[in-house]
């Protein structure tokens, strides 16, 4: 089973990825990955020695094509899977302008009234848009 935690803080160096929701002109922003059929919140794994805000708006651009935004910062979760518990800080951005989608694993941007049915995680995904809401 897998479980979502809120933290109010946790040592910096635990944090492994950063993760965006977003909105677009009133609507959700997620990601189709090109491998899979569901989608996603954009974010992704903090890479050795970077900020982990710096995650987050490197995140956001490549897996969206986002410019003009502000991230929000929302605060630090955890997922608990198969006993281990892995850290992440979520935030928040209003995206005020895309541009061309970069060359990477994200197929296409689709923005949503609602929450789609088919998510990648599925047990995870809502409880952190519903956090941000």
């Amino acid at each position: 089973m897998i479980e979502v935690k809120f933290y109010e803080e946790v040592a910096d160096e635990l944090l492994e990825f950063a993760v965006i929701v977003s909105r677009y002109q009133d609507k959700w922003v997620y990601c189709k990955h090109r491998e899979r059929d569901t989608l996603e919140v954009p974010g992704g794994h903090r890479e050795e020695g970077e900020d982990i805000f710096d995650t987050a708006e490197r995140e956001l651009y490549e897996e969206t094509g986002a410019l003009g935004f502000k991230l929000k910062d929302m605060g630090i979760y955890s997922v608990i899977n198969k006993g281990k518990e892995t850290f992440g800080r979520l935030y928040f951005a209003n995206i005020e302008e895309f541009t061309d989608l970069p060359p990477s694993e994200i197929e296409k941007v689709v923005l949503c009234e609602e929450m789609p049915k088919a998510l990648t995680y599925p047990l995870i995904h809502p409880k952190l848009v519903d956090y941000v809401r």
